[in-house]
């Protein structure tokens, strides 16, 4: 069953986000996943979440998902998202 790492994400280094970029997106594709959405245009329809920039990534299974967060080839650019944003991160299966 699919899987979704959902991204809520405010940028505080523009230019170390645009590295974490480059260095994350190699990673999610050896780990099975794929970008659904990637930072473009949301809009509030209800309640008060006011999102930042949101990304939405798919895996084939929550412990893909799992795997791909916890590896050593991510560890990097995790390490320099934390540096370069703020973020709130949810992994939630499909149907």
């Amino acid at each position: 069953m699919a899987a979704y790492v959902i991204v809520d994400i405010e940028v505080t280094d523009p230019v170390q986000y645009e590295t974490y970029k480059r260095t994350a997106a190699s990673t999610v594709t050896a780990h099975g996943g794929r970008y659904i959405v990637r930072g473009g245009q949301a809009e509030r329809l209800e309640g008060t979440w006011a999102p930042r920039r949101v990304v939405v990534l798919e895996f084939p299974s929550m412990e893909q998902a799992r795997t791909w967060w916890s590896s050593d080839d991510y560890r990097p650019a995790r390490d320099l998202r934390r540096e370069a944003a703020t973020f709130q991160m949810i992994l939630v299966e499909g149907v």
